[in-house]
């Protein structure tokens, strides 16, 4: 699905590129200009990006044991980046129009053509974050935000023209040009914000969250601890690290029961593209305040209050209940 959808807004980014320049050809308008050369961007993300989804869709190999999810997270990177270079390119020539004005001309054929392209944008980038959020690809989710970008700066280009028609103050080019140049700068470095933020591993929080809080509301009172907990996303596909405490009377068995029902509740609750590795730790006697068990025969004391997991503590990486010992 994400394939296919990358493809066509890949082919997209050319036709509305080459719309763009002719609206750019007809009137001279820096306005447009700028326009086409976020389109640029488009063109060349596209590409990148339909690289990097059929890279990051390749199974795991003996080379990338993690998979390939990661090619995601340069190619955001890579639009990003490309975006923040349009955003200096469009002052750069608001700049010189200022400076060296030129005539404008068929500004009415420029408006239409430049607000097709907006709504096309606009109504396939929606599409796009939708499909990327659903399969938790950062390179679609990525392309659908910069289409809807170019969508949003293509109404306040269309607005600026219009004004510039109706009262015919050429100055009102540039100044809007500069205006959603600032706004350009602003996304791109957004996005090269959050891919370096993958490419580092850096936590998903709201993920983390979403995590914690699926453990605990189908906490079973075997699963006495949980800590040193880690959820990682390599493009379409969440890693999830942990240690869990169990009795440490289980036989292998009891405790293989166990970690298969987390991996069970873990993949109905986000899908199959899952990968889950629980390191099993036995219980200590100072545990036992904190433990659950129903009729435990090996109890050393009694259940004082379960320990709710939380974000906060389950990151540590150390047993919990030694300072209730």
């Amino acid at each position: 699905m994400t394939i296919r959808l990358q493809r066509y807004i890949a082919i997209l980014s050319v036709v509305l590129f080459l719309a763009k320049l002719l609206a750019w050809y007809l009137t001279n308008s820096v306005t447009i200009l700028t326009d086409a050369l976020e389109s640029t961007v488009n063109v060349i993300a596209g590409f990148i990006g339909l690289y990097s989804v059929t890279l990051a869709a390749k199974p795991r190999d003996m080379d990338h044991p993690y998979g390939h999810g990661k090619i995601e997270f340069v190619s955001a990177a890579v639009e990003g980046s490309l975006i923040f270079i349009a955003g200096l390119m469009i002052i750069y020539q608001a700049i010189g129009q200022m400076i060296h004005p030129k005539p404008l001309q068929k500004l009415d054929i420029g408006i239409y053509l430049t607000a097709a392209t907006g709504v096309v944008n606009f109504l396939v980038g929606t599409y796009a974050v939708s499909v990327g959020k659903q399969n938790r690809s950062l390179t679609v989710e990525a392309a659908g935000n910069h289409l809807r970008t170019d969508a949003y700066s293509t109404l306040g280009i269309v607005i600026g023209l219009a004004l510039l028609l109706f009262t015919g103050w050429q100055w009102l080019d540039s100044a809007v040009a500069v205006g959603f140049a600032i706004m350009i700068l602003v996304t791109g470095y957004r996005l090269m914000r959050r891919s370096m933020a993958g490419i580092m591993d850096e936590a998903d929080s709201a993920l983390l969250q979403q995590v914690v809080k699926v453990m605990q509301e189908n906490r079973k009172a075997q699963w006495i601890d949980l800590h040193n907990l880690r959820v990682i996303l390599y493009g379409d596909v969440m890693h999830i690290d942990a240690h869990m405490t169990l009795p440490w009377y289980h036989q292998v068995t009891d405790a293989e029961r166990e970690i298969h029902a987390v991996e069970e509740l873990i993949q109905t609750t986000f899908g199959n593209r899952v990968e889950v590795f629980i390191h099993i730790d036995a219980c200590m006697p100072y545990q036992c305040k904190l433990c659950a068990v129903p009729e435990c025969p090996h109890r050393h004391h009694g259940l004082e209050k379960p320990l709710v997991w939380t974000v906060d503590n389950v990151l540590v990486d150390s047993k919990h209940g030694k300072d209730t010992a």
